[in-house]
């Protein structure tokens, strides 16, 4: 994971990591904090594409450290390259540490993002 002290891209999701979201030891399941990756990639790749789009791949994903109950999940988005019918994002997860300001790295990875058309077929990735 590359080192970095803020955040790199557009802020596109923030969310509660709340109790029903953890494991035993109070850590939030990694599962779900990659839900929330894919959420956000959904959000930006389909304003980039003006239409409906799915997550094709993601690429290496490794933790840094835990989310914890109480923290603000942070997500931030860059659509790193527009082709034909993808998109290819890097999306950088950060949690802001219960009731105070400090901003921790969680994860990075990248998501290609395809533009669907309405029978579900790819489509041109709208310009712009």
């Amino acid at each position: 994971m590359t080192e970095t002290t803020t955040p790199t891209g557009d802020l596109t999701l923030r969310t509660l990591a709340m109790p029903a979201d953890a494991n035993a030891a109070g850590d939030i399941f990694g599962g779900w904090v990659m839900a929330q990756m894919d959420l956000a990639c959904g959000i930006r790749a389909a304003e980039r594409a003006r239409g409906r789009v799915v997550t094709a791949a993601v690429q290496e994903m490794a933790f840094a450290m835990p989310v914890k109950v109480g923290d603000t999940l942070c997500v931030y988005t860059d659509i790193a390259k527009v082709g034909r019918t993808s998109m290819t994002l890097k999306v950088e997860t950060w949690a802001q540490r219960y009731l105070t300001h400090v901003m921790e790295k969680v994860t990075e990875a990248t998501f290609v993002m395809v533009a669907l058309d309405k029978d579900g077929k790819p489509t041109p990735v709208g310009s712009g």
